[in-house]
C-alpha cells in the first residue's frame, strides 16, 4: 500500500461522524477527533472499548495510525496532559506513535446501527426496535424477541455470546421463568428502569445496576435482570464497526479489534 493509497484521517473522522454524528450525542459527551493531523495518512484502524494505556501501547505496537474507542479519553476538563498521569501517559503513548485517538461514545449508543443494536444481535435477538424510539432511526436500546427459552439457559446464551470476564453476569428472577422477550441497552441502564417496567418484555439485560433502583425495579414484579460487564457488553459493537469501516475504505486500510479485557475487575470471590 502507498501513501497515496491511504485515505487521510479527515477522510476516516468524516466516515465514522457519518454514521455516528457529534451532534447526536448527549450534551454532558465528549466525542469525536480527541489527537491527530487531519492531512496525515491512515493505513491502519484498532478499534477498543476504553482509551487506556495497554490498549495505546497495542495501537502504537502495531503501528497504527488511528485507534478508534466508544469510551473518550477526556470527560471532564483538564489543565494538562503530563505524562505524570494517566491520562497523559495514554496521549503521550499515542501522540510519540503518530497515532489519532477519535472517540464515538453516546452518538454510537443513539445510533440505529450502534452499540445496543450489535448488542442486540450478539444475543440473538430479532425483529429489534428502540426501547425508547428517537427522530431520524436515532434511539436508545432495542427489544424484541429471542427463541422460547428459560431465563437460566438465556442468562448462559448470554455469557457464551460475551468476552469473558471476571464479573460475570448477574442475574435477578426465577431460571425457570419463560423468556421470549428481551430489552437490551450497551452501558448502564439503570436510568431506563422505569420504562422497561411498563414494556412486554421477560427480561432486561444491561450494565452497571445499582443496588436501589435494581430492588425497587424487582418490587414492580417486572422483568428479570441481567447485569453484564460494561466493557463485555459494549465490546459487541467493536467488529460491526470495524467490518464498516473496512468495507467502505477496502483495501486501502488494515483494520483490528482489540481483544485487550480493560474491564476493571480482575477476579471475585464466590
Amino acid at each position: 500500500m502507498t501513501t497515496a493509497d491511504a485515505p487521510t484521517l479527515a477522510d476516516v473522522v468524516a466516515l465514522l461522524h457519518g454514521w455516528f454524528p457529534p451532534e447526536t450525542a448527549e450534551d454532558w459527551d465528549a466525542v469525536g477527533l480527541v489527537l491527530g493531523v487531519p492531512e496525515q495518512p491512515v493505513r491502519r484502524i484498532l478499534f477498543a472499548v476504553d482509551p487506556v494505556l495497554p490498549v495505546a501501547d497495542e495501537a502504537a505496537d502495531w503501528g497504527a495510525d488511528l485507534l478508534v474507542t466508544h469510551h473518550p479519553l477526556f470527560l471532564r476538563a483538564v489543565h494538562g496532559v503530563a505524562a505524570t498521569t494517566p491520562k497523559g501517559r495514554t496521549l503521550h503513548r499515542l501522540s510519540t506513535a503518530g497515532c489519532g485517538l477519535l472517540a464515538a461514545h453516546t452518538n454510537a449508543d443513539r445510533a440505529a446501527d450502534g452499540v445496543s443494536t450489535a448488542l442486540a444481535a450478539a444475543l440473538g435477538l430479532t425483529d429489534d426496535e428502540p426501547i425508547v424510539p428517537g427522530e431520524g432511526g436515532l434511539g436508545m436500546g432495542r427489544v424484541g424477541a429471542v427463541p422460547a427459552t428459560t431465563l437460566g439457559d438465556f442468562a448462559s446464551a448470554v455469557v457464551a455470546a460475551l468476552p469473558a470476564t471476571a464479573a460475570g453476569v448477574r442475574v435477578a428472577g426465577d431460571p425457570d421463568r419463560p423468556v421470549r422477550r428481551v430489552a437490551v441497552l450497551g452501558g448502564a441502564g439503570d436510568f431506563l428502569l422505569d420504562h422497561v417496567a411498563g414494556l412486554d418484555v421477560d427480561a432486561y439485560v444491561t450494565s452497571d445496576l445499582r443496588h436501589h433502583p435494581a430492588l425497587e425495579f424487582l418490587e414492580k414484579d417486572g422483568p428479570a435482570l441481567l447485569d453484564v460487564p460494561h466493557w463485555a457488553a459494549e465490546w459487541t459493537w467493536l467488529p460491526v464497526v470495524r467490518a464498516s469501516v473496512q468495507e467502505a475504505l477496502g483495501d486501502t486500510v488494515d483494520t483490528r479489534v482489540s481483544t485487550l479485557v480493560t474491564d476493571p475487575w480482575d477476579f471475585r470471590r464466590p
